[in-house]
């Protein structure tokens, strides 16, 4: 299954509708799952039964995000077809942070529990650290066989602006760090993280080969109006790899 979402990827095409690593509402990720049906991707949390549950449900590719190694690993044998260590951005608000070592360390540990199996990995990369370390550990975990890297733009309680300008702001902050990824590395890249219609587009500008959208999405209180949105992503996503065609 995930061969339809590489495929994406190397379009430069890919959307991965993101339910929420903290999402344990069940009726609201069935929403987004039945709205995400046009996307690339959907990505939901760890917990065992709702992971059952939407594998049951729908034949997408599915990502499965945690910070915990084992609950990755746990994901994959209950029919994960792609892990995602993170997103972290939705801790930042708990007091939660995470180094670059933190992220090498996790992403080891995982890579080691999973063994021979081969699976489809993902690494958020902490948009809270310099781009400097943000660089070095893309680089480090390209070396590592890692298969796509997420972006995402930092929170902080005492400087994030409030409603949509604070969502800008780190929309702004994931693209920067998306231009300066893909200058220094050759591993695909997502960019998550204040990403909507309107900022979308931007994105790929900035060199991204998929994006990754959760809030605009799995905030809304209709599938009708979530589908709206999705398929909105899907036509500017598609636009882009019509556009990066004509120019080969």
């Amino acid at each position: 299954m995930i061969d339809l979402f590489k495929q994406h990827l190397q379009e430069k095409r890919a959307v991965k509708v993101i339910a929420g690593i903290d999402n344990f509402d069940i009726e609201n990720i069935k929403k987004v799952v039945m709205a995400a049906e046009n996307a690339s991707a959907i990505d939901i949390c760890a917990k065992e039964e709702i992971v059952k549950e939407i594998r049951s449900m729908t034949d997408m590719p599915l990502f499965v995000s945690s910070i915990v190694p084992s609950e990755l690993v746990r994901a994959v044998e209950l029919g994960a077809d792609a892990i995602e260590l993170g997103n972290f951005d939705v801790l930042y608000k708990k007091g939660i942070s995470f180094t670059a070592q933190d992220v090498l360390r996790l992403a080891k540990e995982t890579i080691s529990l999973l063994g021979t199996r081969k699976t489809f990995f993902s690494v958020t990369i902490p948009g809270e650290i310099s781009i400097t370390e943000q660089i070095e550990l893309a680089r480090e975990l390209e070396t590592m066989g890692i298969d796509l890297i997420q972006t995402e733009g930092h929170y902080s309680k005492d400087t994030q602006s409030d409603g949509v300008r604070g969502l800008m702001e780190r929309a702004e902050l994931t693209i920067s760090n998306t231009i300066e990824l893909a200058r220094n590395v050759e591993i695909p890249i997502m960019t998550a993280t204040g990403i909507n219609p309107t900022t979308a587009p931007f994105a790929f500008t900035a060199g991204a080969s998929a994006i990754g959208a959760g809030s605009c999405i799995n905030k809304m209180d209709s599938v009708i109006s979530m589908t709206a949105t999705v398929n909105s992503l899907v036509e500017i996503a598609n636009k882009n790899a019509q556009k990066i065609g004509a120019m080969v």
